[in-house]
């Protein structure tokens, strides 16, 4: 039975319908907005997945071409591994609604979104969250939502609700916000250095606009929603954890009270064997893994209790204390630019090269191919946090966490016309406890200004966490690994002296968090990243004057369109030719910008004026140094320029009378001529005479 709400969510009307497509799924509706539309299931198996610590939970969301009627790119010609965006908007579906799953459930969940119509007007990504929300609602999955999703733009001063992609590209300002009936759960967002209280005012009015969102699933979950399933909820024993608390509470106190990680592991580890070898015998049914997850639940109450009753933190800082921080630049002599940046245990270094046209990435979506020539990669090595782990190629955390860090820094890349290169900003994490990906930031920022890339001023990022307990909450600045494990919030704000450039929240509590609490993180964030802008800009706080030898030099030249095919030539043969006989790298643009790089000066200059000099128009009364093409019996063809030819006629060879040209000139001859006439076809008429001439006025001059 077909079943559909709707409801107008600023300008835009957003219909959810289900009972029609993907009626096998435990949940599946359409949402659209426009003629945009995603598809979103939702499925949780029937028995428990054995021998986990984690809920399974399942996100994929996949951009089918057809929606846009185009045809994927690439030999196979159909959708293969999920694009960059397709693992990014994944994250966005996941990170809202995870912890609006019961603690302890272990049936595997999987969500599916697909985009199966795309307008070009209305993004889908807030679409499919809100789909996921619903299908799991009316799935009668556990769950705790329904969550809504809403996008809001600011141009001009003004927000706007779910912007179109055109304004979306207008906007200084760009946040989705994610939340329930009782608070905010999570917030993705970029900026052109917006101020706190913008922020703050785009969250409150998402909020709103977020709970209509919720009214609408829960419309439609009361018309269609079918009995809850039964799931497994994986419980500690309750007298298990009584025991572990009498054996473990002093010791995992005396244990967090240590000022390093390490110290900290190891006694931790220590303390798991000695309770494993006490309390698994063959007289009960106890087993290693019960024994360390009972452990880790009074870990956690005992660091929390501390924050929140003793009022200290496990490292000792105080709630608003930033880890000690060391900004460097210039590390590493090969390099076009690169930093490391270290606050407390985490450790990022960051290295820039700089590239040429040929080298921007290609990005293929719905809205069709583009060009990137800004990336940032980040690279989390299992060796930052002591372990030794196959690598199996970028995960989806390290995805994240580098278009995180991207999107902090884009907002102070100087544009294309002013700097013509291609950036590439890797971050490897040499070290992990505790926010990494701002640490990402700091070193891009630092690394950017090393390389001499004009960029308008410094980025820093902080990350602030919660301890929250009914209506007691404590606010941490720069959260160390063991706050974010166990706290209830990962605040992420990156930005400049002037404002944010990227706001990333994740909070684990599933009423969300209010207001009050955002206003709180927000101003402890700009006091943190205050402090940090300070240390960073002692080792460096300006770009620096010069690129690195090692890095290509770029000059650009404008040119007519019409003249691109000179430039290129049949098949390419000329710009081949240009890139043979000088090694420089030739990029032009559709738009009739040709970019010339190389690390050589000298190769740089000669390529510019090969391209300067085909594209350059003839001029009468100029003399040019010519070179004998062809010889007739009435004159000399000579190149006066790239592939443009004139005639010299014997009579113009020389002032005196030539009875056969081959008598003054020959082929492969260099000579002056001046141009004395362009003709109505555009034929070239020449006069060595004339340029002789000129010579002997100069020399009687002399």
């Amino acid at each position: 039975m077909l079943n559909s709400v709707k409801a107008m969510i600023g300008n835009n009307e957003i219909v959810i319908e289900t009972g029609k497509l993907a009626k096998q799924a435990d949940g599946a509706v359409t949402v659209s907005c426009g003629e945009t539309v995603v598809l979103v299931t939702a499925v949780m198996s029937k028995t428990p997945r054995e021998g986990i610590d984690f809920f399974p939970l399942m996100v994929d969301y996949r951009e089918k071409t057809y929606a846009a009627g185009r045809i994927p790119g690439g030999y196979f010609k159909r959708e293969g591994r999920p694009t960059e965006r397709e693992i990014l908007t994944s994250r966005l579906i996941d990170r809202p609604l995870r912890p609006l799953f019961p603690e302890g459930m272990t049936n595997e969940v999987q969500i599916m979104a697909m985009v199966i119509s795309s307008d070009g007007e209305n993004d889908p990504d807030t679409l499919s969250v809100i789909g996921a929300s619903c299908a799991v609602s009316i799935a009668g999955i556990p769950f705790l939502g329904p969550v809504g999703a809403v996008k809001i733009g600011r141009k001009d001063g003004k927000f706007i609700i779910n912007p179109t992609y055109a304004e979306g590209e207008e906007a200084d300002l760009d946040i989705v916000v994610c939340a329930t009936e009782e608070g905010v759960i999570m917030i993705e967002s970029g900026a052109n250095e917006v101020a706190e209280d913008v922020f703050q005012e785009a969250i409150e009015l998402a909020s709103k606009e977020c709970r209509k969102v919720v009214k609408l699933q829960k419309l439609l979950a009361d018309k269609c929603k079918k009995e809850e399933q039964k799931a497994v909820i994986k419980e500690i024993d309750s007298s298990l954890l009584s025991e572990v608390k009498n054996l473990a509470a002093d010791k995992l106190e005396q244990i967090n009270s240590k000022p390093t990680k390490e110290e900290r592991v190891e006694m931790t580890d220590l303390l798991s064997i000695e309770l494993i070898e006490k309390l698994v015998t063959d007289e009960n049914e106890i087993d290693a893994s019960n024994v360390i997850e009972a452990l880790n639940k009074i870990e956690k109450m005992t660091v929390r209790n501390m924050i929140l009753d003793d009022k200290k933190r496990v490292d000792g800082r105080s709630f608003n204390e930033i880890r000690a921080i060391e900004s460097e630049t210039g590390i590493l002599p090969r390099t076009h630019g690169s930093a490391l940046f270290t606050r407390g245990q985490t450790q990022s270094m960051s290295v820039v090269t700089l590239g040429t046209a040929s080298d921007e990435q290609f990005v293929e979506s719905l809205e069709g191919e583009s060009k990137k020539c800004f990336m940032l990669h980040y690279n989390f090595p299992p060796f930052s946090v002591g372990e030794a782990k196959p690598i199996r190629g970028v995960g989806r955390r390290e995805i994240g966490h580098g278009a995180l860090a991207e999107r902090a820094l884009s907002a102070i890349m100087p544009p294309k016309e002013d700097f013509p290169y291609t950036i590439r900003i890797v971050s490897d994490i040499l070290e992990s406890n505790g926010s990494s990906s701002m640490a990402s930031v700091c070193a891009g920022s630092l690394a950017l200004m090393d390389a001499g890339v004009p960029v308008k001023k410094s980025v820093a990022g902080i990350a602030i966490g919660l301890v929250k307990e009914g209506d007691d909450f404590i606010v941490l600045t720069d959260i160390a690994g063991l706050e974010d494990h166990f706290g209830d919030m990962d605040f992420k704000v990156a930005g400049t002296s002037d404002g944010i450039t990227a706001l990333q929240v994740d909070i684990k509590l599933k009423t969300g968090i209010s207001l009050e609490i955002i206003k709180q993180a927000m101003a402890a964030a700009k006091d943190a990243r205050f402090k940090i802008l300070e240390n960073m800009d002692k080792a460096i706080a300006d770009p620096r004057n010069d690129l690195s030898e090692h890095a290509p030099r770029i000059e650009t030249i404008k040119i007519s369109v019409d003249k691109i095919r000179d430039v290129i030539g049949p098949g390419g043969k000329i710009i081949k030719q240009i890139i043979a006989d000088t090694g420089a790298s030739i990029n032009v643009d559709d738009d009739g910008t040709v970019s010339v790089a190389s690390s050589d000066g000298e190769a740089l200059k000669k390529a510019m004026d090969i391209i300067a000099k085909i594209v350059e128009e003839p001029e009468v009364g100029r003399i040019y140094n010519a070179t004998v093409k062809r010889l007739m019996n009435f004159g000399a063809f000579c190149e006066i320029l790239p592939n443009k030819e004139g005639l010299c006629h014997v009579s113009e060879l020389s002032d005196e009378y030539v009875k056969n040209v081959e008598d003054v000139v020959k082929v492969g001859d260099q000579i002056e001529v001046k141009l004395v006439e362009i003709d109505e076809q555009g034929r070239l008429n020449l006069s060595r005479k004339k340029a002789m001439a000129k010579d002997k006025d100069k020399d009687k001059q002399a």
